[in-house]
C-alpha cells in the first residue's frame, strides 16, 4: 500500500544525491552520469519503501523527461546553430571584429553587456552563450584573460537577459503560473536583478584593470586574424543569420523554429558567400564545422584557429542530453515517491509572517531546483503551492513570481546535474569551480531576495 515518505526519507534522497555528486564529481572527478544513476537507485529504494512499483517509477521518469523535451529541442537546435554560424562565418566575424575593437581592460564589462543584450533580444540564455559567448571566450583566450572568468561573465549576461526578456520561456511561465502581467513581473524583478548586476559590473571592472594591450600576444593574434580572413569572406552577408533570428524572435516567433531558419540561412551564406561545398553545409549540422571545409589545411593555420572553428553540430550535444536523461531519472523518481511534496509541505507549514513566506519561497525554490535541476519545475510546483498563501497575506503575487526566478532561473548554472549546468560546462569547457565566483548576479539575486523578504523593502502589498 502506497504511503507518503517520512520527512527523513524524503530529505535523505536529496542528501544522498548531493553527497554522491559532491564527492564523486566535485572531488574525485568521476563522470557525472553514473553518479546520477547511483542517486536514482537510492531514490528508487525510498520509492519502493513507500509502496511504489517499478511501473510507477517508469511513469514518473517518463513524465519528468517529457518536461525536458523543449530544452532538448533547444539544445540540438543550438548545436546546429553553432555549426552553421561557423560555416557562414558569423561567429568568426564576431571574433575578428571583437579582437580589433574590444579593449582588454573593459573586456569583462563589455562581455556581460553583449551577452545580456543578445539574450534579451532572443529570449534564450543558451543561444546567446552558445554564439556570442563562444566568440567572446575565443577573444579572451587571445587576450590571455582566464576562460573561467569570462565564462562566469557571459553566463551571468545570458541568464540576466533570459530573465528580463518578455520572449523568455521561464519569464512567461512565472508570470502565467502566478497570474501576473508579464511586464509587471519583469519590472518587479528589477529590484533584485539591477543591483546584483551593478555589483557584478563593478567587480568585473576592477578585475579587468589587470588586463591591458600588453597582455596580448600580437603575433599570435595577427596570425589568427589572418587565418579568419583567409578562410571566410567577411562582409554584410555573414550577419544575415543574426538578423533573421533577432527579427523573427522579436516579432514573437518561437525560438526553435527561428534557430533552425537562421541555421538554414547560414548554410546558404556559407555556400554562396564563402564558396564552401553544399555537402559540408549538411555535414556541419550533424558533426560541426571543420577547417578542412575551407581552402586551408590544418597545417596552414594556428592552433587557435583549429580550436576556434571545430565546434557545433548535433553530435556535440549528445553528452549533454545523456546527462539530462540521467538527472531526470533521479528527479522523476523523487517526485513520484512524494518526497518533494513532503519537503515543501513541511516547509510551508512554518509560515506565520510575511518574511517567513518569502524565506519559505526561497528555501523551497532552492531545494527543488537542486533536486530537479530545471526552473520550470520550481516555478510550477512552488508557484501553485504558495500562491494562495500570498493572497491570504495580502502580498502581491509579483513578489512570488520574482522570487521564483531569483532562486530558480538565476541559480541554474550552478547545478552540475541540471540542464543549464551541464550545457554550460560542456559547451564552454569549464567547471563550476572555474566560473562560480565570476557569475556574480546569479548568486547575488538570492541574497537580495532574502534581504528584501526580511526587511520588507521592495515587497509589494495588495492595496485594500
Amino acid at each position: 500500500m502506497k504511503r507518503l515518505p517520512t520527512l527523513f526519507e524524503a530529505i535523505s534522497s536529496i542528501v544522498v544525491m548531493g553527497l554522491v555528486v559532491l564527492v564523486g564529481f566535485g572531488i574525485l572527478h568521476y563522470p557525472i552520469q553514473p553518479l546520477l544513476i547511483i542517486a536514482a537507485v537510492y531514490a528508487s529504494f525510498i520509492a519502493f519503501r513507500v509502496g511504489l512499483s517499478w511501473e510507477d517509477l517508469q511513469d514518473g521518469i517518463t513524465k519528468r523527461l517529457a518536461t525536458a523535451m523543449p530544452a532538448i529541442y533547444i539544445i540540438f537546435s543550438v548545436g546546429i546553430l553553432i555549426g552553421t554560424w561557423m560555416f557562414s562565418g558569423t561567429v568568426p566575424a564576431l571574433i575578428y571584429y571583437g579582437l580589433e575593437l574590444i579593449n582588454p581592460t573593459y573586456f569583462l564589462v563589455t562581455a556581460f553587456i553583449i551577452t545580456a543584450v543578445t539574450s534579451v533580444a532572443t529570449g534564450t540564455a543558451w543561444g546567446s552563450v552558445g554564439t556570442a559567448g563562444i566568440a567572446l571566450i575565443a577573444i579572451a583566450s587571445e587576450m590571455n584573460i582566464p576562460t573561467g572568468m569570462v565564462a562566469g561573465v557571459v553566463i551571468a549576461g545570458g541568464v540576466f537577459g533570459d530573465k528580463m526578456s518578455p520572449l523568455s520561456d521561464t519569464t512567461n511561465l512565472a508570470a502565467l503560473v502566478t497570474k501576473v502581467n508579464i511586464f509587471k513581473h519583469i519590472q518587479h524583478m528589477m529590484w533584485t536583478t539591477i543591483p546584483a548586476s551593478i555589483i557584478g559590473l563593478i567587480v568585473w571592472f576592477i578585475a579587468g584593470l589587470q588586463f591591458s594591450s600588453e597582455n596580448i600576444e600580437n603575433k599570435r593574434m595577427n596570425i589568427l586574424l589572418n587565418n579568419i580572413g583567409e578562410a571566410f569572406n567577411l562582409n554584410f552577408w555573414v550577419w544575415l543569420p543574426v538578423i533573421v533570428i533577432v527579427a523573427g524572435i522579436s516579432i514573437g516567433k518561437p525560438t526553435v523554429p527561428m534557430m533552425l531558419l537562421s541555421s538554414l540561412v547560414a548554410m546558404f551564406v556559407g555556400v554562396i558567400n564563402n564558396g564552401f561545398e553544399i555537402v559540408d553545409a549538411f555535414n556541419v549540422t550533424m558533426n560541426g564545422f571543420d577547417i578542412g571545409m575551407t581552402s586551408l589545411s590544418s597545417n596552414e593555420v594556428s592552433n587557435s584557429m583549429l580550436d576556434l572553428v571545430k565546434r557545433g553540430g548535433i553530435m556535440s550535444m549528445t553528452e549533454i542530453v545523456v546527462t539530462i536523461f540521467c538527472g531526470y531519472a533521479f528527479a522523476g523518481i523523487v517526485e513520484a515517491s512524494g518526497s518533494l511534496k513532503v519537503i515543501l509541505t513541511t516547509i510551508s507549514s512554518k509560515v506565520s509572517k510575511d518574511s517567513h513566506l518569502i524565506l519559505v519561497t526561497i528555501a523551497g525554490s532552492l531545494i527543488l531546483v537542486f533536486a530537479a535541476g530545471v526552473a520550470s519545475v520550481v516555478i510550477i510546483m512552488i508557484g501553485v503551492l504558495l500562491m494562495d498563501m500570498y493572497n491570504e497575506r495580502k502580498l502581491d503575487r509579483v513578489n512570488l513570481s520574482r522570487t521564483l526566478e531569483d532562486c530558480g532561473t538565476m541559480v541554474l548554472p550552478f547545478i552540475p546535474w541540471g540542464t543549464s549546468g551541464i550545457y554550460y560546462r560542456d559547451l564552454l569547457h569549464v567547471s563550476l569551480g572555474d566560473f562560480f565566483w565570476w557569475a556574480v548576479p546569479c548568486y547575488l539575486c538570492v541574497f537580495f531576495a532574502a534581504f528584501y523578504g526580511i526587511t520588507g523593502i521592495g515587497i509589494k502589498k495588495i492595496k485594500a
